[in-house]
């Protein structure tokens, strides 16, 4: 080999060194442009999905004002079609008129015995797209506003025409359930 093909030999791999840092630098500099606007995503994404959690504990909100108002149809009106009730201690419900027709007895229940349903302060949520879910603690109170129940909730929702509306909806007491046997009778 003559010094004139050691010296292109050598040329050539000075300028695939060249090339590999000019292709790196190139692959930095994009990657820097992705992340730059990436990061600022992130960040509405998350403002966005904090309000999107918020709209749906005020629905809960909404729910209890109605419920203590006994507004049966403001209640079924935070339903989907076919969204599926699943109260203790009963069968599920399915659909959004046997919902109100659900709640339009316990609601009359409720009125009669004078208690009203709260929700606590701080529930928990998140939302993934048009799906979004929420739960917390509740109580009930008496007419002089005692409390004769706690327990939790949990809904999940989706988001359709721009309205949160419940798609599962539960709650639970966390009293023990009452006994269906009948007492033992005394020793003798």
């Amino acid at each position: 080999m003559g010094a004139r093909e050691v010296s292109l030999r050598s040329d050539r791999v000075n300028l695939e060194r060249e090339e590999k840092v000019i292709t790196g630098t190139k692959a930095a500099k994009f990657f820097c442009i992705v992340l730059a606007f990436a990061i600022p995503s992130a960040e509405s994404s998350a403002a966005d999905s904090a309000a999107e959690v918020a709209a749906l504990q005020a629905v809960d909100q909404v729910w209890a004002k109605a419920y203590n108002a006994g507004d049966v149809d403001a209640v079924a009106s935070l339903y989907d079609e076919h969204a599926v009730l699943l109260p203790p201690g009963a069968p599920g419900v399915a659909g959004r008129a046997a919902i109100r027709a659900f709640f339009a007895k316990d609601t009359a229940a409720s009125a009669k015995e004078g208690v009203q349903f709260h929700l606590a302060p701080k529930p928990s949520g998140g939302v993934s797209g048009d799906m979004g879910w929420a739960s917390g603690i509740y109580t009930v109170t008496d007419k002089s506003g005692h409390v004769v129940d706690t327990g939790k909730y949990l809904s999940v929702s989706t988001k359709k025409g721009g309205k949160w509306l419940y798609i599962r909806d539960t709650w639970n007491s966390d009293a023990s359930p009452a006994s269906t046997e009948s007492a033992a009778p005394p020793k003798k």
